[in-house]
C-alpha cells in the first residue's frame, strides 16, 4: 500500500529552523524559505492550477467532506528508537492531519476535498498529485511562489509513538488567505472538517475562521480534531487559547486522553465529569481516542467506550485522522449515527479499526486503508 514512498539518506548536512530542503536525485541541498525565487524545478504534466479530483462529483455532492488546513511532507525514520539525528534514513511520506482525513475518507469509498496551500515546488505539485490520484478534489488547493511546502521530520520510539521537528518560517500553508478560498466549494459540504494549526499564524488564521463561518451559514456541520502540536505555538498558554477560541463553534469534536490533560490544565482524562467540562451546550457528539484502547462517545443523550483492535504499532503518525475519517465518512452517509447509540457504536468500532491498521506501516497517507481492509479486519477480529 506504500504511496510515493522513498528513502533518503542524510549525511553531513546541518539545518537550522530558517532553512527547507530541497531534494535533487537524492541530493540534499538547504536554501532559505525567504529568499524566492525558488529552485528551478523540471517537470512534466505539473500545472500552477490544482486539479480536479475525481472524489467529487454530482452524485456525492450530498456526502461532500471538506477539510480544510495543511498539507506537508513527513520524513519518517527506517529505524525505529534513534534520534533523528541517529537515524539512518528517512522514509519521505505525503502528510498533514486535514489532508490525511480527506484521503482516508476517499480511501474508504466517501467523497472529499482539500482546502490548503503548499509551496509552488516540487513536493507542493507531488501533494496536489497525490490528491487526485487518492480522488480528493483539491480545487481548493493554492500554491506559493514565495514560501516552501513544509516538512516534518519525526522520531519514532520503538512502541511506535513519535514527536516531531517542523520546518515551517513560514511555510506556505500559514500563508493562505480569505481571498483565495472556494467557498462554493465549502457550501457544497455536508461536513467542514478542521484543525488547529492553521490559528496559529495570520494570514491563514483569518482565512480559517472566514471559511469556518461560510461552512456554519451554510448549515454544514463543523468537526474539529485539535491536533495539538505544542513545538509550533509561541507558549503554551497561547495554544491552550488558541485551541479554546474556536470550541464551541464545533459540532463535532475529537480529541486525546493528552490533549484533554493539556486543556483542563491538569485534570483526569478518564475522569467523565472532567471530559463533560469540555462539552458545550451546541456540541453533538465529543469524541475520546485512546489508542489501542478504543474509544470514548459523549453525546447529549448517552456515552460509552468503544474496545479498540489490536495491531503491532510500527509508526502512530495518521491513527488519529484514520479515525476521524472512519466516523466522518460515515456521518457523511448517514448524520442520524448521533441519535442512534447501537448504529454509532458499529460506526465507531469501525473508526477504531481505521486506526489501528494504519500504526501497522510508516507514514501516514501511504498507510491509510480501504473499506475492504477495514471490513475484513474487522471479520478476522471476531473469529
Amino acid at each position: 500500500m506504500a504511496l510515493h514512498s522513498t528513502a533518503f539518506c542524510f549525511s553531513g548536512v546541518g539545518f537550522s529552523s530558517r532553512h527547507s530542503v530541497t531534494f535533487r536525485r537524492g541530493n540534499v541541498r538547504a536554501s532559505g524559505f525567504s529568499s524566492p525565487p525558488l529552485v528551478s524545478i523540471q517537470r512534466s504534466n505539473l500545472q500552477c492550477k490544482a486539479f480536479s479530483g475525481d472524489g467529487l462529483n454530482a452524485a456525492k455532492d450530498s456526502s461532500l467532506v471538506v477539510c480544510f488546513g495543511e498539507m506537508l511532507i513527513d520524513f519518517v525514520p527506517t529505524t525505529n528508537g534513534l534520534s533523528l539525528a541517529e537515524a539512518p534514513a528517512f522514509k519521505k511520506a505525503p502528510g498533514g492531519a486535514p489532508a490525511n482525513v480527506a484521503v482516508g475518507i476517499a480511501r474508504l469509498g466517501g467523497s472529499s476535498a482539500f482546502i490548503g496551500k503548499v509551496g509552488e515546488d516540487e513536493f507542493g505539485y507531488m501533494l496536489a498529485n497525490i490528491l487526485k490520484e487518492n480522488n480528493v478534489n483539491n480545487e481548493g488547493m493554492r500554491f506559493d511562489p514565495g514560501a516552501r511546502t513544509a516538512l516534518a521530520f519525526v522520531t519514532l520510539r520503538n512502541d511506535g509513538e513519535r514527536e516531531f521537528m517542523f520546518y515551517r518560517n513560514p511555510s506556505a500553508d500559514m500563508l493562505l488567505q480569505e481571498d483565495e478560498l472556494d467557498f462554493d466549494l465549502i457550501r457544497k459540504a455536508k461536513i467542514f472538517h478542521y484543525g488547529s494549526i492553521s490559528l496559529i499564524t495570520e494570514p491563514c488564521k483569518s482565512a480559517h475562521m472566514a471559511a469556518a463561518k461560510a461552512a456554519k451559514d451554510a448549515g454544514v456541520l463543523l468537526s474539529y480534531d485539535p491536533n495539538l502540536r505544542l513545538p509550533l505555538w509561541a507558549s503554551a498558554e497561547s495554544a491552550r487559547e488558541g485551541i479554546l477560541s474556536i470550541w464551541e463553534l464545533a459540532d463535532i469534536i475529537k480529541i486525546s486522553e493528552e490533549e484533554i490533560s493539556f486543556l483542563t490544565k491538569g485534570e483526569d482524562p478518564y475522569d467523565d465529569a472532567v471530559v463533560r467540562k469540555l462539552f458545550h451546550p451546541n456540541l453533538k457528539m465529543l469524541l475520546v481516542t485512546e489508542g489501542a484502547d478504543g474509544c470514548r462517545y459523549y453525546t447529549k443523550e448517552f456515552s460509552g467506550r468503544v474496545k479498540g483492535l489490536k495491531a503491532d504499532a510500527v509508526d502512530t503518525t495518521g491513527a488519529g485522522d484514520a479515525f476521524v475519517a472512519g466516523i466522518l465518512s460515515q456521518l457523511a452517509e448517514d448524520l442520524s449515527l448521533l441519535e442512534n447509540e447501537k448504529q454509532l457504536r458499529e460506526a465507531l468500532k469501525f473508526a477504531n479499526a481505521c486506526g489501528a491498521l494504519t500504526v501497522m506501516e510508516r507514514g501516514a497517507i501511504p498507510a491509510l486503508p480501504t473499506r475492504e481492509v477495514v471490513e475484513n479486519a474487522i471479520l478476522k477480529s471476531v473469529a
